[in-house]
């Protein structure tokens, strides 16, 4: 989206591109340390579920993704034609990895409610789902908005 949003020259829209996606992979990595670390405090298995699987795949092809790009479109740079083959699969492998993540999103929504068992009522519940079809909601305006993007 910062190709659409951000009104300068190319290469400072890929800049900035590649300098959010470097944003949330330390964002990634300051979180899975604090789950890791609660994890070991409280002698909670670490990757059992759904959400922990499907987080750390994100994650790891997040930043394969990100390495990739870089190399291709940032430094060294791969050839114009090379490029041109890559892109597409680059922003195929975007749109999956952001699919990817509401999906490590909803999974972790749902594992909570099940940690909250019998509890789960009332405002928790409301917060819960009112969350998650946010986290859906927001998931697919940013994917419509990167396709239908070439048509304005």
């Amino acid at each position: 989206m910062a190709y659409k949003t951000i009104a300068a020259e190319r290469t400072v829209q890929k800049f900035i591109h590649m300098l959010l996606h470097l944003i949330a992979i330390c964002m990634a990595i300051i979180g899975i340390h604090a789950v890791l670390k609660f994890h070991n405090k409280e002698s909670i298995e670490d990757f059992y579920s759904l959400h922990s699987w499907v987080g750390i795949a994100t994650f790891s092809i997040f930043i394969l993704q990100w390495l990739f790009g870089f190399v291709l479109f940032m430094f060294p740079k791969a050839s114009p034609g090379t490029r041109a083959r890559a892109l597409p699969w680059h922003i195929c492998a975007g749109r999956a990895l952001l699919y990817m993540a509401i999906s490590s999103a909803l999974t972790g929504l749902m594992e909570k409610a099940t940690f909250l068992g019998g509890s789960y009522h009332g405002n928790q519940a409301l917060t819960i789902n009112f969350l998650g079809l946010s986290i859906l909601l927001f998931g697919i305006l940013v994917d419509f908005s990167l396709v239908f993007a070439r048509y304005v």
